[in-house]
C-alpha cells in the first residue's frame, strides 16, 4: 500500500504534467480520496482476504489457540458496526471476519418477504448482500481516514512537527475494516453450472470463501430442521468443482471453499448414484441405503426397485414421494465420508453441521477425518438453533452422574428453569460455555467460529425492550437512559448518526470541489455537536 507521501507526490507530479489546467487540484486531496478508496473492486477485495484466511489457517495449523471468529449480519450497517467495535475494543480485526447467513438473507432480504431457510429467495440477493456489506466497510475506512486527515490538519495549522509526523504514521499504518466473509451458497442454487454463475457474482462481489452444502438443490432444509435430503458424492464435487472454476477465472487463486456436510442429520437420499467399479464413491454411498433383503422378483410389487450392495440384493426403504432411506445410526459414518472425499478433491474446510454443541461428538468425528487428512480443521456454527443454556447443563448433569455426585436437587428435563440460575451446576455450565470455543479449537479441529444469526436475535431483543418502556411508563427516558445515554458512555460512534453516514466526508469534498464556497453542514448550528 502507498503512503501518504507517495500518494501526494504521484498527484502531484500527474497536476504538473497538465501545466496550468489543474492549478485548482490539490495533490494532498487526491492522495487522501485514493487512501480512502484503496479497494477499486470486488475482486480486489476478494484477492486481498483470502490472502488473510490463508495466513490465518496457516497459524491455526501451527497453534489451534489461534482460531478465528465471525458473526452473522442481514445489513451492511450491521456488518460495519461490528467491524467498528472489534477495532474499538480490540485495536485490530485479526482473526474475525464476518460471516453471510443463507438463513437472514431469507428471512430478512427477499422480495417475497421472510421465508424459511430453503432456498427460495433470489439468488441474486447474496450477493447484492456481500456488495453492501463491503461498501459499508469501506465507508467504515473512509470515515475513520477523514478524522485522521482532520487531526493531521490541526497539527499543521499548529505547526506541530512531532504531532504531523505521528498522524501521518497513523495513515500510512491504517487497519482497514474490511474483512473475509464467509458467504453461504445454499446448496448452490440449482445445478453445476448455475453453482459457478452465482459463484461468481458472489467473488466479483468480493467473497473470498464460499460455503457451500451437500443437499438437494430444490429440497434444500434448514440444517437445523428435519427433511434434509443429500446428494451422491460425484454430485457435490461437481458443485465444488464450478466454485473452484469460478475462483480460478477470475483470478482469486487463493479463494477458500468450505464444504458442508448435513449427513448427521439427513435420513434422506434423492438419487441414487450408479457405480462405475468395486469401491468407487457410487458404492460406498450407496452402502449405507436402507432396505429390505430380497431373493426373488417376486418379492418385488409394482414399482419397486432393486439394488444389489455388495453380494446382497436388497429392495430399498422409500418414502411415499419416491425419497430413498439411509440406515439409521450411519450419520456420523457418512459425515466421515462426506468430509475426506470433499478435502481430497479440492475443498479448504469442512463445516459439520450438528444437531448440538458437544465437543465430544465433534471431536469423534474429525479424528476420524484426521487419520486420512492430517490437517482437517472445521467451521463451526455455534447456531442459536442450540439451546445452549439448556444443552450445557445437561451435559453437566450426565458427567457429575457418570461421577457419582448427589443429584436430588436437579431435574434433568427441567435444568432451563430459572431457579436453577444460581446453582454450582448452572456456574460449571456456564464455564463450559464460555471456553467452548477456545476448547473446541483445541480438542476439536475448529479452525473457525461463528454465530449464524446473532443480529437477528439482537435486533429483537433491543427492539422488545424498548417498545415496552418507551410505550410505557419511562416514555422518552426509555430511550434516552436505555440506548442514547449508554452509546454515549460506551462511545459508539453511531451516536453521531450524521458523521456516520458520511456528512463530515461531504463537507470535506464540498471543500475539495468549491473552496470558501463550499456550503458545509457542519457549522455552529448542527446538533452533532452537542455529543462532541
Amino acid at each position: 500500500m502507498n503512503t501518504y507521501k507517495t500518494e501526494t507526490q504521484h498527484a502531484n507530479k500527474t497536476i504538473r504534467q497538465q501545466g496550468n489546467t489543474w492549478n485548482s487540484i490539490d495533490p494532498e486531496n487526491i492522495a487522501r480520496m485514493r487512501l480512502q478508496n484503496r479497494f477499486r473492486t470486488g475482486l480486489d477485495i476478494a484477492s486481498f482476504t483470502a490472502k488473510i484466511m490463508r495466513e490465518d489457517m496457516d497459524r491455526y495449523d501451527k497453534d489451534p489457540v489461534n482460531y478465528t471468529q465471525s458473526l452473522g449480519c442481514w445489513h451492511g450497517f450491521i456488518g460495519q458496526q461490528k467491524m467498528i467495535s472489534i477495532k474499538k475494543h480490540f485495536g485490530s480485526t485479526r482473526s474475525r471476519y464476518l460471516y453471510l447467513s443463507g438463513w437472514m438473507v431469507a428471512a430478512m432480504r427477499s422480495e417475497f418477504g421472510p421465508l424459511p431457510d430453503q432456498s427460495m429467495h433470489e439468488k441474486t440477493s447474496v450477493p447484492s448482500l456481500i456488495e453492501e456489506l463491503y461498501t459499508f466497510l469501506k465507508q467504515a475506512d473512509a470515515r475513520e481516514l477523514q478524522h485522521l486527515y482532520v487531526e493531521l490538519d490541526a497539527a499543521t495549522g499548529y505547526g506541530d512537527q512531532l504531532k504531523i509526523k505521528a498522524t501521518q504514521n497513523k495513515i500510512d499504518n491504517f487497519e482497514t475494516h474490511v474483512v473475509p466473509i464467509i458467504a453461504d451458497i445454499d446448496a448452490g442454487f440449482g445445478n453445476e453450472e448455475a453453482t459457478y454463475l452465482l459463484a461468481k457474482k458472489m467473488i466479483e462481489a468480493g467473497a473470498c470463501c464460499i460455503q457451500i452444502e451437500n443437499q438437494v438443490s430444490d429440497a434444500k432444509q434448514c440444517g437445523h430442521q428435519d427433511g434434509k435430503v443429500t446428494v451422491p458424492h460425484e454430485d457435490f464435487l461437481a458443485k465444488i468443482n464450478a466454485v473452484r472454476y469460478a475462483f480460478m477465472e477470475l483470478g482469486v487463486e487463493d479463494g477458500v471453499i468450505v464444504a458442508r456436510t448435513d449427513s448427521l442429520g439427513a435420513g434422506l437420499t434423492q438419487k441414487i448414484p450408479v457405480s462405475q467399479y468395486p469401491g468407487d464413491l457410487a458404492e460406498q454411498y450407496n452402502a449405507y441405503i436402507d432396505g429390505e433383503k430380497v431373493t426373488s422378483i417376486s418379492e418385488l410389487n409394482s414399482g419397486d426397485m432393486a439394488l444389489k450392495i455388495g453380494e446382497k440384493l436388497i429392495k430399498p426403504t422409500r418414502l411415499a414421494n419416491g425419497l430413498v432411506r439411509f440406515k439409521p445410526d450411519t450419520g456420523e459414518d457418512r459425515v466421515v465420508l462426506d468430509c475426506i472425499t470433499s478435502l481430497q478433491n479440492g475443498a479448504d474446510l469442512l463445516w459439520i453441521e450438528t444437531e448440538k454443541p458437544h465437543i465430544g461428538q465433534i471431536a469423534d468425528m474429525v479424528n476420524r477425518i484426521r487419520e486420512v487428512v492430517p490437517n482437517a480443521k472445521l467451521v463451526y456454527n455455534n447456531s442459536p438453533s442450540f439451546n445452549w443454556t439448556l444443552n450445557f447443563r445437561q451435559q453437566v448433569f450426565d458427567a457429575w452422574q457418570i461421577d457419582g455426585k448427589d443429584l436430588s436437587d436437579y431435574n434433568r428435563e427441567q435444568l432451563m428453569s430459572q431457579q436453577y440460575d444460581d446453582t454450582d451446576l448452572a456456574a460449571e455450565a456456564d464455564e463450559k460455555i464460555r471456553c467452548f470455543q477456545k476448547d473446541a479449537a483445541q480438542q476439536a479441529g475448529i479452525f473457525h467460529h461463528l454465530i449464524t444469526l446473532p443480529t437477528y436475535h439482537t435486533a429483537a431483543l433491543s427492539t422488545d425492550n424498548l417498545t415496552k418502556d418507551y410505550f410505557g411508563e419511562q416514555g422518552m427516558l426509555g430511550y434516552v437512559s436505555e440506548v442514547q445515554r449508554k452509546e454515549i458512555r460506551q462511545g459508539l460512534a453511531c451516536v453521531k448518526h450524521q458523521d456516520m453516514s458520511g456528512s463530515n466526508m461531504g463537507d470535506e469534498h464540498k471543500e475539495y470541489f468549491s473552496g470558501s464556497q463550499a456550503l458545509k453542514a457542519s457549522g455552529e448550528s448542527n446538533t452533532m455537536n452537542q455529543f462532541s
